[in-house]
């Protein structure tokens, strides 16, 4: 069952923290190819969490999280400044790597099916060999 106001903080909590991660956080560890996939906050608006996506090596990812958990705090005050509610979420930040997986699962797609086609040219050519005969 969707709940439409917490869809609506969900939506809302994404732009502002992705706005104060891009402009307001100044920490190198913080990678500059970082976006947010989407923000979950539970029903009773206690905790949000933010699902991260990192372009990079794994220790860019890793510095990136640790970076934006101490820095949770501060993004959690901002974005109690830019929204009114009663309680402002405790923000839980996660590694997202369905990105990665599904640039993973195209390339697999690409070279099965790559090597459907190399099989079918090779078996056209045997046909037409066996057609000669």
């Amino acid at each position: 069952m969707a709940y439409p106001r917490v869809s609506r903080l969900n939506e809302e909590m994404k732009k502002y923290i992705s706005h104060i991660i891009r402009n307001d956080l100044r920490n190198p560890d913080i990678s500059t190819l970082t976006s947010i996939v989407a923000v979950d906050v539970t029903r009773d608006l206690r905790y949000a969490t933010v699902y991260i996506s990192v372009l990079g090596s794994g220790k860019e990812k890793t510095e990136t999280i640790k970076a934006l958990e101490k820095s949770a705090g501060y993004v959690r005050r901002e974005v109690g400044k830019q929204i009114k509610v009663r309680y402002t979420p405790e923000i839980i930040f996660k590694l997202d790597e369905s990105i990665e997986k599904g640039i993973d699962m195209y390339h697999k797609i690409s070279k099965m099916t790559e090597k459907d086609k190399n099989l079918a040219v090779i078996q056209e050519d045997e046909d037409d060999d066996n057609e000669e005969i």
